[in-house]
């Protein structure tokens, strides 16, 4: 009987600690987007989020680590709708066909975008921060990657991007630049049209357009 209390009692911390750090994260996306990341202290935070000091610490050791949950989850989420929208395709890619679904589901927030950028200038100047970064970044290059490489063979990738590791970073570069733009202008239609038309001519050798 004993166990079985401990038990339940042990589910009930986890859900709760569960809740408490998805609250504190979704509290400090609010607060970075509103006042920007280098400007946010812990204890906004937690106010933003109804908790104590205490509750921070147990789930995070810093604003840098909550951040890079935060930005795990976004790129698993980004990862996802690319795999999910590339989830019926065989070998043999249609590039166009998958790049419209791509760009039709692809997350593009406004407020991520800003959170994002504020912390790539903070990462651009704390050479540890800067290498967790990329090897963030780098998961989700290796995604793309994979996905080109089970295709390579049944669609021709243009000859300048050299091997599929090579068109995924330019996919995320276009991807980075048409955010950039977004960022600026605020039309998330126009960054869609952008994305598609860059990564369609990116990826295919011209002859989608003949």
């Amino acid at each position: 009987m004993a166990t079985e209390q401990n038990g339940r009692a042990t589910g009930r911390v986890t859900r709760r600690r569960v809740r408490t750090r998805a609250n504190l994260l979704d509290a400090a996306f609010a607060v970075f987007a509103a006042k920007g990341f280098g400007r946010v202290s812990i204890e906004e935070v937690c106010e933003a989020a109804g908790y104590s000091r205490g509750a921070f610490y147990s789930n995070f050791g810093t604003l840098d680590e909550l951040f890079f949950a935060l930005y795990r989850e976004r790129a698993d989420l980004i990862a996802q709708q690319v795999a999910d929208a590339l989830a019926g395709e065989g070998p043999d890619l249609d590039v166009p066909a998958s790049v419209d679904r791509v760009t039709e589901v692809l997350l593009l927030d406004l407020d991520w975008l800003l959170v994002k950028t504020d912390f790539l200038v903070h990462a651009a100047r704390d050479p540890a921060v800067a290498q967790t970064l990329l090897e963030q970044r780098a998961r989700l290059r290796r995604a793309i990657a994979d996905r080109l490489a089970r295709a390579r063979g049944h669609i021709p990738l243009p000859a300048v991007l050299g091997d599929a590791d090579s068109a995924a970073h330019a996919v995320v570069a276009a991807y980075d630049g048409v955010t950039t733009q977004l960022l600026l202008d605020k039309d998330v239609d126009a960054a869609r049209a952008w994305l598609k038309q860059l990564l369609t001519a990116l990826l295919t050798d011209g002859s989608a357009s003949e």
